[in-house]
C-alpha cells in the first residue's frame, strides 16, 4: 500500500499479482504531483519494459495542460517504440493518469485501464476503453457476454508501443469536496463488479478490499487500484 496526502487530496494505492501471471506486469506510480497506472501487454519482457519505460518517461515529462500531456505521451511512445525495436517483440502497455491542478485535475487515458468518479452517490466511468470490445458494446455488434466480446476485449485499438503512436484522450475535471476517483487496471475493472466498487469506494480505506475482491474473483490478472479522495 502507498499513501500520499497533498493539500485537499488523500491518495492510497496498491497492486496484487493474482494467480495467473508469475509476476506483476502492472506499474503504479504515486507521488504528491500525479498518479499513474499502467498495464503491460502479456507476460513477456516486452510487457515489463513497456510499462516501466512508459511510466518513467511520462512522470518525468507530464505537466498540467492538454498539449503538455499529449507531448508526454508522445515521448513515452517514442521511448517504448525504441525498446520494441531493440527487443523485436510485442512491447506495449496501457496508461491512465491523474494530475491535480488546483481545483481541477487532468486525466490521461490510452488503452483499457480506467478512471472512475464517485460523486453524490453516483459512480461514473469517465474514460473509454480503447478496445474492439468497447466499440462492439456501444454499436451492438455482439452480446456483451458473448465469446466474440470476450475475444475483442484483448484487441487494443490504442496503446503505448503501437507503431502508429496514437494520441491519448485528455480530460479536464473539477475536484469537488467528497469526490472519490478510482484509477485501475483491467485486472480490477474486469473482476470487481460495478456494485461492489460502488459499495466499497465510500468506505474510509477501500484499496485493500477492492484488491481482495479481485483475488476472490479468481485473480485472473494483475490488479492495481489508486483511490483519490477530495477532502
Amino acid at each position: 500500500m502507498r499513501r500520499v496526502s497533498r493539500g485537499r487530496l488523500e491518495i492510497a494505492a496498491g497492486s496484487v499479482t493474482g494467480s495467473h501471471y508469475p509476476a506483476n506486469f502492472d506499474v503504479l506510480h504515486v507521488d504528491d504531483r500525479l498518479v499513474v497506472v499502467a498495464d503491460g501487454m502479456g507476460d513477456s519482457e516486452g510487457s515489463r519494459v513497456a510499462g516501466r519505460t512508459a511510466v518513467d518517461v511520462f512522470t518525468t515529462h507530464a505537466q498540467p495542460g492538454a498539449a503538455a500531456l499529449r507531448a508526454a505521451v508522445a515521448e513515452a511512445q517514442r521511448r517504448v517504440g525504441a525498446e520494441r525495436d531493440r527487443l523485436k517483440m510485442l512491447t506495449g502497455c496501457t496508461l491512465t493518469a491523474l494530475l491535480p491542478d488546483g481545483d481541477e485535475a487532468w486525466i490521461v487515458q490510452i488503452g483499457d485501464s480506467r478512471a472512475y468518479r464517485l460523486r453524490n452517490g453516483v459512480l461514473e466511468l469517465l474514460t473509454v476503453d480503447h478496445t474492439a470490445a468497447w466499440l462492439g458494446a456501444v454499436n451492438g455488434w455482439y452480446a456483451f457476454d458473448s465469446a466474440e466480446a470476450a475475444a475483442a476485449r484483448y484487441r487494443l485499438l490504442r496503446y503505448i508501443g503501437d507503431r502508429d503512436a496514437p494520441e491519448p484522450d485528455v480530460l479536464n475535471v473539477t475536484l469537488l469536496p467528497g469526490d472519490v476517483y478510482l484509477l485501475c487496471t483491467d485486472g480490477l475493472a474486469e473482476q470487481v463488479p460495478y456494485q461492489r466498487m460502488l459499495a466499497l469506494l465510500p468506505t474510509p480505506d477501500p484499496v485493500e478490499p477492492l484488491l481482495a475482491e479481485s483475488l476472490a474473483a479468481g485473480g485472473r490478472d494483475n490488479a492495481t487500484a489508486a483511490v483519490l479522495r477530495v477532502r
